[in-house]
């Protein structure tokens, strides 16, 4: 029987015990191996017993139903081998001309990435055909029934490739990047990852609540996604950049602990560690001192990287932000390498003078371990690494230094460690800088330290990026404690000041809470106030970002006032907040950590890329659906929107 439905027919065969059909369509190329189609089957009632890499020798002489990809197909003739594959792994199964002539017909015609179903019995491998390389290696499927469920065509690259294709290509044909063993162990990860936390979180009392996607826009320090409203013409939503608002809300609702494994959106740059849509643990408590936010996150993390196969131990340790930048140059220090030391007094003033160093400013030694001895011209490359802030000098000749100035160069290796295959660069004030006359000068650490203390902590890490072959501080070691050095950084500034504006911003957000005792200082001396906030950092990366946040509305007056904005302005953006505060607000805090950098950091992988789905270029691209594109006129006059072209 023939139906004729256009192009397609379908003719009803009879091979082995199930039904199949060719399907025959003039507008499909095919295989060259295909003479007017490729024979496919239906799937019928057949069940799956086991995944392909569950089989193991003490399943010798059972039946067994696998269904999977091609992975590999050879011929030698009266044997044909496939490796077929799914997300559990590769099974061996074997066709034999001699045990069934018709099935060994039909396995010529696979091709790789064709999806089967091989029905047979499991077989021990031949001592000399092992394969010690996969779990299933001493085992194979000797096949008495083949069905094919779909053909493919020769995609632009295998899943089994040892050599990668470019990104680009990867990312259009994600669907078929996503079948590498490697993609498919960091999906696999992210979800055991995400399900450890969201049972750790519900059994410490949590509840899991969901947050508007479809919101109003508020400032929180990037770029909103905008969503225009058809029904109020003119009118948008913004995608949350986070649920901030509404987790606070929610406190306010009495939901003393909450947590949301939550999609957040901003629009922004993108670089390895940056996504416009991206996944964060937001949680939030009520009663909270930061102390206990820090035993929440500890415990889930450890939970984490447990299911990751990796034991680590809480408590993290702590540092003050103001520490931070003296000893690394940076709030988010990688602590697997060495601080620096500020050697000034290591100098004496004529030494300072005769190498045109600012003596009211930092001298930063920069030890990174094991270098050897550098050529001239490796000294040179140095250079370029070297970003100057506020008019910060290098010297990367620390022989030099030594030649010329021995007993300071002999303290220097004293103060900062140094061994004598060590390499140490200085980074120094000119004489010219180090004037903080404006407000943010009253600070512990002023902009001017600040500008040699960043300009340091930029080169250290570049030095050690450079240089890690030859340091290998940066490959594991299997000791959790040495490779994953987790840290709370802790007593943020609560203000920064804005140059361009000339005047005060919030560092974290305005609903942070500062500490008790600096509230007096808030319009007296808001460079000295200190923020109840905290940020988690894991091996130089920031996984999290929290706070104590204003509870009273009298303090958030205050804050509002310290920041320049009226009681007008503070109504018109965050109205609806504030007059929730206003009905019995409790104490509360919390934080949020992006799940994606903490799954790129246990895959070991360099980009978020590798750990998402289905990401986005560089270039904010989804190269797979082509997105984004335009949308047609009508699409445009429902919304009451006109594009304007940019002149080229």
């Amino acid at each position: 029987m023939e139906i004729d439905i256009g192009p397609v027919a379908f003719a009803c065969l009879s091979l082995s015990s199930a039904p199949t059909f060719i399907i025959s369509n003039s507008a499909t190329s095919r295989e060259p191996n295909s003479e007017g189609g490729t024979l496919l089957d239906f799937l019928g009632d057949l069940r799956r017993t086991h995944m392909c890499g569950a089989l193991r020798p003490s399943d010798a002489g059972q039946k067994a139903v696998l269904f999977g990809w091609v992975n590999r197909r050879r011929d030698l003739g009266n044997l044909i081998f496939v490796d077929i594959r799914d997300r559990s792994g590769v099974t061996q199964v074997v066709f034999s001309e001699e045990r069934n002539p018709a099935v060994h017909e039909k396995a010529e015609s696979l091709r790789n990435e064709y999806v089967i179903a091989a029905i047979g019995t499991v077989k021990l491998r031949d001592a000399d055909t092992i394969n010690p390389n996969i779990p299933t290696g001493t085992i194979e499927l000797v096949v008495d029934e083949l069905r094919i469920l779909n053909e493919a065509k020769h995609p632009p690259f295998l899943p089994s490739d040892t050599e990668l294709a470019n990104e680009e290509k990867r990312l259009k044909y994600r669907y078929i990047d996503l079948r590498r063993d490697a993609m498919q162990f960091n999906i696999e990860l992210r979800h055991k990852v995400a399900l450890a936390i969201r049972d750790y979180l519900a059994a410490q009392g949590f509840f899991e609540i969901e947050t508007p996607f479809m919101t109003r826009s508020t400032p929180e320090g990037a770029r909103d996604y905008l969503v225009p409203s058809r029904v109020q013409p003119g009118t948008f939503y913004a995608l949350p950049q986070s649920p901030q608002l509404f987790k606070q809300i929610l406190m306010i609702s009495g939901f003393d602990k909450y947590f949301q494994i939550v999609r957040c959106f901003r629009d922004e740059d993108l670089r390895a560690d940056r996504q416009p849509e991206f996944t964060q643990i937001d949680l939030e408590m009520s009663y909270p001192q930061p102390e206990r936010v820090w035993e929440t996150v500890e415990g889930f993390l450890t939970a984490a990287f447990k299911v990751a196969g990796h034991e680590i131990k809480g408590a993290f340790q702590r540092m003050d932000y103001d520490d931070a930048i003296r000893l690394y140059g940076i709030d988010k220090p990688d602590l697997r390498l060495p601080a620096f030391a500020d050697v000034r007094d290591c100098f004496t003033p004529v030494d300072l003078e005769q190498l045109a160093i600012n003596k009211d400013l930092p001298v930063i030694a920069i030890r990174t371990p094991k270098v050897g001895e550098l050529s001239r011209k490796e000294r040179d490359d140095i250079k370029p690494l070297f970003i100057s802030k506020g008019g910060a000098r290098i010297f990367e000749d620390f022989k030099r230094i030594e030649t010329k100035f021995p007993e300071a160069g002999a303290r220097i290796r004293e103060k900062s460690g140094a061994e004598a295959d060590d390499l140490v660069v200085l980074v120094v004030g000119s004489a010219q800088s180090g004037k903080d006359d404006h407000p943010a000068g009253k600070r512990k650490v002023t902009p001017a330290e600040l500008a040699i203390y960043a300009s340091a902590g930029l080169l250290r890490v570049a030095l050690a990026q450079k240089y890690a072959e030859r340091h290998g501080i940066f490959k594991k070691t299997g000791d959790p404690a040495k490779d994953y050095r987790f840290l709370w950084v802790t007593n943020f500034p609560m203000f920064e000041y804005d140059e361009g504006d000339k005047r005060w911003v919030a560092a974290h957000h305005p609903f942070t809470s500062p500490h008790e005792e600096d509230m007096d200082k808030l319009e007296t001396d808001p460079a000295m106030v200190r923020a109840l906030a905290y940020d988690v950092v894991l091996n130089g990366t920031e996984l999290g970002s929290g706070s104590i946040r204003i509870h009273r509305q009298d303090i958030q007056r205050k804050i509002f006032h310290a920041l320049g904005m009226t009681e007008e302005e503070a109504k018109s953006r965050f109205g609806f907040f504030l007059e929730a505060l206003e009905y019995g607000t409790p104490p509360h805090g919390g934080i949020a950590l992006g799940l994606d950098r903490i799954v790129m950091i246990l895959a070991g992988a360099d980009s978020l890329r590798e750990v998402i789905p289905f990401p986005k270029t560089a270039a904010a691209k989804d190269l797979m659906v082509d997105a984004p594109t335009p949308v047609t006129d009508a699409q445009l006059r429902d919304l009451g929107i006109s594009v304007i072209k940019k002149p080229s």
